[in-house]
Parts: C-alpha cells; structure tokens; sequence
C-alpha cells in the first residue's frame, strides 16, 4: 500500500501516526495492498482557496477528498480492486481550532479527520441521516480499533 504524507503546513505533525491510522483504515476496509492514498496538510490560505474552488464556499475547512478511481470498501470475501484512492487534504490550523472545542489533541483531530477523509474516498457520506449514522459509526469503530492497536503496538 502506497500511501505519501505531505506536510505542507506550517505544523509539526506526526507524520507516521498519520500513515499507520491510514494504513488501518485502508487494511479495515479491505482495501487492496497496491491502492495508492496521499494525506496533504495544508495552511489556511491553501485550503481556504481549494474549499473556494472545489465546494464555493468561503473560508478554510478541516478536510476535503478528491477520490481519484471511485474504489469502493471490500467484504470479507473480497478486497478492492488496485487503483488510486485518492487525496485527503487537512488543515491543522482549522483542526487546532476543532481540536481545543472537543477538549482534545489537535493530533487526535487530525487522526479523526484523516479517517472521515478516507472514508468519504470510500464512497461514504453524510449527507441525509441514515447516511450520517453509518459514516459516522464506522468512523468511531476505525479510531477506537486503531488506538487499541497503538496501544497494543507501544506495548510491545
């Protein structure tokens, strides 16, 4: 699994806590092995100009996906064909923000919102209800199993 982090931003990040959260996301939801994925931090002015462009809203938001070969989640039986995935692009500006409201880490923003990333690269959405609940229940699933396997990872 190819999957780049660009750090763009004027922040120190965790950059390998970002490629493992993805990676176990991508491995979650049988995505295959040669699926490529890049995770772009950005400033505000940056983000501020694709939200413009690509959504015609103003102002910077926390994340936006550009999904590139539209792959879908496998199942048990079958993982995602190869392809690109496409790119999640954060703002930690706008997630240090979000991060101080929730009374968390601007990193643990950061890792929630790489996973919401993937999975709108996924095909998932939020849009009407039903929709929301399962995006966001499985959102809470990746990053509960992700930080049990950190855990698990430190312990070692």
């Amino acid at each position: 699994m190819s999957i780049e982090v660009n750090n763009e931003s004027s922040f120190a990040i965790d950059e390998a806590a970002l490629q493992r959260l993805a990676t176990y996301c991508l491995d979650a939801m049988r995505v295959h092995p040669d699926a490529d994925l890049a995770l772009v931090l950005v400033d505000e002015g940056a983000m501020e100009q694709l939200h413009v462009q690509w959504m015609g809203e103003p102002g910077p938001t926390d994340v936006l996906s550009f999904p590139m070969d539209e792959l879908r989640p496998g199942n048990d039986d079958v993982v995602t064909p190869p392809g690109v995935l496409g790119d999640v692009v954060l703002c930690p500006q706008v997630a240090e923000v979000q991060a101080e409201g929730a009374g968390h880490s601007t990193m643990d923003e950061l890792l929630y919102l790489t996973a919401h990333g993937i999975l709108h690269l996924l095909g998932f959405d939020h849009a009407e209800p039903d929709e929301e609940k399962e995006m966001f229940a499985l959102q809470r699933d990746l990053i509960i199993g992700f930080t049990m396997a950190e855990k698990q990872r430190e312990t070692s």
